[in-house]
């Protein structure tokens, strides 16, 4: 239980921020590729440059550094509630610094932010670049799903944190998995003619 506690939500917030930073750099290879494809531009240099892993590596990394700082200073413990409920005993999992835990939140909304702003800005690209207005849904989704669940979490307590918490989990995962992913999987399935490199040629003319 100790363990759990302790890792529980910086282990959630690490890995949704590699998630997220994954389709944050996903965002600047679709605006590379575009900017890149006009002739002589100075972006050409950056396609042999692998900046997806770099933006991945750093976004990351700060995740990492500030759940760190939060597990060494003031990590999360087991704690007894015994005034919720007259009569029960709810054992529950203090965050410890509430202000790690929504500095954790705020930097996980601030890089699907950025996301969303940057996939918004280029989603009127060519119909070969149009992944960017998959990625404006899923983040538009993502920011959706967790700005709503934070009223319901900070207003429920016990076990109920946890069944808000793997809600927006869960509802949030499969919204930038769906968002990204369904509608390639639609063409796979149902309209393999538009999968070929003289359907991409013919749409774009």
């Amino acid at each position: 239980m100790d363990i759990t506690c302790l890792l529980r939500q910086a282990s959630f917030g690490v890995f949704f921020s590699i998630g997220v930073s994954s389709v944050l750099a996903k965002t600047i290879t679709v605006c590379i590729a575009f900017k890149a494809s006009k002739p002589r531009s100075i972006w050409l240099k950056w396609i042999s440059f692998n900046v997806s892993n770099y933006v991945v590596l750093v976004c990351s990394s700060v995740q990492v550094l500030i759940c760190v700082i939060w597990l060494l200073v003031s990590p999360p413990f087991v704690e007894f509630d015994h005034r919720s409920y007259p009569g029960k005993i709810i054992i529950q999992c203090n965050e410890g610094s509430v202000i790690a835990f929504y500095s954790m939140l705020g930097y996980m909304g601030f890089l699907a932010a950025v996301s969303f702003v940057l996939a918004f800005m280029v989603r009127t690209l060519p119909d070969n670049f149009n992944e960017a207005k998959y990625i404006t849904f899923s983040m538009l989704l993502f920011c959706s799903v967790w700005i709503s669940i934070i009223p319901a979490y900070l207003s429920t307590k016990g076990k109920y944190m946890v069944a808000v918490e793997i809600f927006a989990i869960l509802t949030s995962s499969a919204g930038i998995i769906g968002c990204i992913f369904l509608p390639k999987i639609y063409v796979l399935l149902f309209k393999p003619n538009l999968n070929s490199r003289k359907a991409v040629l013919k749409r774009n003319k």
